[in-house]
């Protein structure tokens, strides 16, 4: 199997990149690009499958250029569904697609309502891709972690002292190896769109206590005041065959890949 990898050198792309090495086809800068150039990029590729992990995912930038997030977040992927062609699509999609809903959650697949330009744009996405490409596959990813990113996310911002956590705030988090990990049962799953990532029962502020217990660091977290949640229930992608640990043995799993814990005797 071969793979065109879009944003090979991005947080998500370059860790898919790195763990199926000479596999991946890292796809050129789709800045400015037109479909005639995207359709040459899919057919000079040779791939079999493609990985589409560019979005300009920065809410407050999409807010304020709504024309930029359209091609971006919905324009692109179009040109890669049109372009595809009997390959296999996949497209990082969010869990934002749920940020307008009035109920706790956890959502399931089903029940979205976006509250943003960013969430309402990859929803309109998701809708026009399995238009064009029903095989093709939405992964309404989580808050993806990683150490090596020097790109703001959970643990990094946990390690650097960030510990103003809410209570009232139920989300997913998954670490970024996990992902990549998964690819393979991703590329196998019915087109559609997937709830993707760790589960949890517990609150931002109780995973962030248990983190901190877990790497033998001394600090008190703070509760911050009531967000809306982002609990997604991925039972339709678990029943697929994509598996995730749970939100604190993710957390655990990816402090014991670093060796981040202190000795606490």
């Amino acid at each position: 199997m071969k793979m065109l990898l879009t944003g090979a050198n991005g947080f998500v792309g370059n860790r898919i990149k790195n763990t199926y090495g000479e596999d991946v086809v890292a796809s050129p800068s789709l800045r400015n690009v037109s479909e005639d150039d995207v359709k040459r990029i899919v057919e000079e590729s040779g791939a079999d499958v493609i990985v589409h992990t560019v979005a300009i995912s920065d809410i407050g930038v999409c807010q304020n250029n709504p024309q930029q997030s359209y091609i971006a977040n919905v324009m692109l992927p179009v040109y890669l569904a049109k372009a595809a062609q009997g390959r296999k699509l996949v497209c990082f999609s969010s869990d934002q697609v749920y940020s307008g809903c009035e109920a706790d959650g956890p959502y399931t697949e089903e029940n979205v309502r976006p509250a943003n330009i960013y969430a309402e744009h990859k929803l309109e996405m998701e809708k026009r891709v399995l238009d064009i490409a029903p095989d093709a596959v939405m992964l309404r990813a989580e808050w993806m972690y990683d150490v090596v990113s020097a790109r703001g996310n959970y643990i990094k911002n946990v390690l650097d002292g960030y510990l103003t956590y809410s209570s009232q705030q139920y989300r997913g988090v998954t670490y970024l190896r996990e992902v990549a990990e998964n690819i393979p049962n991703v590329i196998a799953l019915p087109g559609g769109a997937y709830n993707f990532g760790s589960e949890t029962d517990l609150s931002m502020f109780e995973i962030t206590q248990e983190l901190l217990a877990y790497l033998g660091r001394t600090g008190v977290v703070k509760d911050a005041p009531p967000r809306h949640n982002l609990w997604m229930d991925c039972g339709k992608a678990t029943r697929h065959g994509v598996i995730f640990s749970n939100v604190l043995d993710g957390l655990k799993r990816c402090v014991d890949d670093y060796r981040l814990r202190r000795c606490t005797d």
